[in-house]
């Protein structure tokens, strides 16, 4: 074997030896593949206008969606509280891949705990699992707060979190006084926004119950689920700083998933601080900047009484402005000359590159508040969003969608697929083609079988490194998407020049 201590191969090019070529081929006739012509056919055809009509008629199958469940959302607003361990009613196997997939798109350990129900849970029920699980937690990791959450396992069989920690409690697994909110987030409805919204209420709920709001000046932040959440959360405290306002981040996982390697482990690090939490209900407002991602956390504020506003991920020239003139409204102080300056440093970048941005098509998919966002921006470039899909979108978020398209002549020939997957946005590019793809990195297979150039602006990005750390939300975030997207545009233009020697004449030095 070509493999040796001496010698270790990448497993790119092991899998490319001669011995490693002959047990593929060995595998595919055992079992019994088509040959190649015929499989090239299908998958031709299933590139066709007769096989999208067939695709978007399924109604019992869903292919490659582009979600998450409930618990992955609820464990990441947890992790945006001080000292807080995410604890999962559930089977160990569910509450390691919400870890891993945090932890494969941040590059940073995701730490959450399973009561780890197996058979015997399954049919009694997990109330042993969850006492002697908040014990354990709680004892070995020293949080500040636990926050439960479910699976698919306990909301089958129907346990009752409410009653289960208070007998925890009572047999001593945690202190009596103890924070440890909860929410039922069952993985078979909804998605990770619905998990993010249920945990986001169960928390302030755990710390508001029975409080009496004595209203201040200050004002409430919930980013809602953002795998850019490092960069932008702190581009968004850079904002209100500069304006001078007295807010509370609600989840603030910035530090969090961008720990320091400096010889120290940190299990927790940041967050919102639990004596913020509790003193934020007498704020004078919440804003959430994704509207989908929060619809019953706002509910429950309105109905203690706060005033709320909801945005749709404020990214690009209009989305900001927006944000920036809604925070100047509620607080009375007036946006600083520096972000004007920002914010005409963005306009100058559009039009310094609207020769190459202007008249292009763009497929983009993801969460409801992104592909909003990023469309509307597209359309400020002069560009035309014409595939916009989310899985978990509505058909509210398609009428909402479709407003924004009919603002503009660039949204003439566009449509919004919510609860559509990743499967229906390969028949769009292969029957519409567009001249990019912006989603995450599950769209890099759509580049690859439909010849779409992708940009990956969101969550999760497993096969690229470091790209949460810089921000999109704000003026400053906008040209960060501009960059991404015109350097695309200039590789795919000089990857085409040098095709051929009767294009070499395009591979130019300036643009």
């Amino acid at each position: 074997m070509p493999q040796s201590v001496e010698k270790t191969l990448d497993y790119a090019s092991l899998f490319l030896e001669p011995e490693y070529k002959e047990m593929l081929s060995a595998k595919s006739k055992l079992e019994n593949m088509p040959e190649a012509d015929k499989v090239k056919e299908i998958a031709d055809w299933t590139k066709s206008w007769e096989y999208r009509e067939k695709n978007f008629a399924r109604e019992a199958l869903t292919i490659n969606p582009a979600k998450s469940c409930q618990p992955l959302g609820a464990v990441f607003a947890s992790a945006g509280f001080e000292g807080t361990l995410s604890f999962v009613h559930g089977s160990q196997g569910c509450v390691a891949y919400y870890r891993s997939h945090l932890a494969r798109h941040f590059k940073e350990p995701a730490s959450a705990v399973s009561s780890s129900m197996t058979e015997d849970a399954a049919v009694f029920g997990g109330l042993n699992n969850m006492v002697d699980g908040l014990a354990n937690a709680y004892s070995l990791y020293n949080p500040k707060m636990i926050a439960v959450s479910t699976t698919c396992m306990a909301e089958v069989i129907g346990d009752d979190l409410q009653s289960f920690i208070n007998t925890a409690k009572e047999k001593g697994s945690v202190p009596a006084d103890f924070n440890v909110p909860f929410a039922h987030t069952p993985a078979f409805v909804g998605s990770h926004i619905t998990g993010y919204d249920n945990m986001m209420r169960g928390i302030l709920e755990n710390f508001w119950k029975d409080k009496t709001r004595t209203p201040n000046d200050s004002i409430n932040i919930i980013p809602g689920f953002d795998g850019y959440a490092v960069g932008n959360n702190r581009e968004l405290k850079r904002m209100l700083d500069l304006m001078g306002v007295k807010y509370t981040i609600l989840s603030d996982v910035s530090d969090q998933f961008d720990t320091p390697s400096d010889g120290e482990f940190r299990m927790y690090d940041g967050g919102t601080a639990l004596e913020a939490v509790a003193e934020a209900i007498n704020a004078k407002a919440t804003v959430s900047m994704q509207s989908y991602c929060t619809p019953k956390t706002l509910e429950y504020i309105e109905n203690i009484g706060q005033e709320t506003v909801a945005f749709h991920y404020p990214l690009g020239v209009s989305g900001t402005d927006d944000f920036l003139m809604k925070i100047s409204e509620l607080t009375g102080k007036a946006i600083p000359a520096e972000l004007e300056k920002e914010r005409g440093r963005l306009v100058d970048a559009i039009t310094d590159s609207q020769a190459y941005l202007h008249g292009k098509s763009y497929a983009i998919y993801g969460d409801p508040d992104f592909v909003y966002s990023m469309a509307r921006f597209v359309m400020e470039t002069g560009g035309e969003p014409r595939h916009c899909l989310a899985t978990n979108g509505s058909k509210a978020w398609e009428k909402k969608m479709q407003a924004l398209f009919d603002s503009a002549p660039f949204g003439q020939d566009c449509k919004a697929w919510g609860g559509k997957d990743l499967w229906h946005m390969r028949s769009l590019l292969a029957t519409e083609k567009v001249d990019m793809l912006i989603g995450n990195s599950y769209g890099k297979y759509l580049e690859k079988d439909t010849d779409t150039p992708l940009v990956r602006l969101t969550f999760p990005i497993f096969d690229r490194h470091h790209h949460h750390r810089f921000p999109l939300w704000g003026y400053q975030g906008g040209i960060r998407v501009v960059v991404a997207l015109l350097d695309k545009f200039f590789d795919e233009m000089d990857k085409k020049a040098t095709a051929s020697d009767d294009t070499a004449y395009a591979f130019e030095l300036t643009r």
